[in-house]
């Protein structure tokens, strides 16, 4: 299984904001912008200042993904 950010960036699409804007709008580092657009780990806090930021559930941005699709 793996986490996927997918959800976050179709979001931001919706609401017309770039990654520049997220990191502004949450004060989250650069740093955890591009880990979060290589589907990489971070911190919870980090996920929970997005969701301030963006006023919506921690469901709204990332979503568990099952790598193993062909898994019998």
């Amino acid at each position: 299984m793996a986490i996927s950010y997918k959800k976050l960036w179709k979001l931001l699409i919706d609401r017309d904001l770039k990654k520049k804007d997220l990191q502004l709008l949450s004060g989250v580092s650069a740093a955890s912008i591009t880990k979060l657009g290589k589907n990489e780990n971070v911190n919870t806090e980090i996920l929970e200042k997005i969701c301030v930021a963006l006023e919506c559930d921690i469901s709204d941005i990332m979503e568990i993904t099952n790598l193993e699709s062909n898994r019998e």
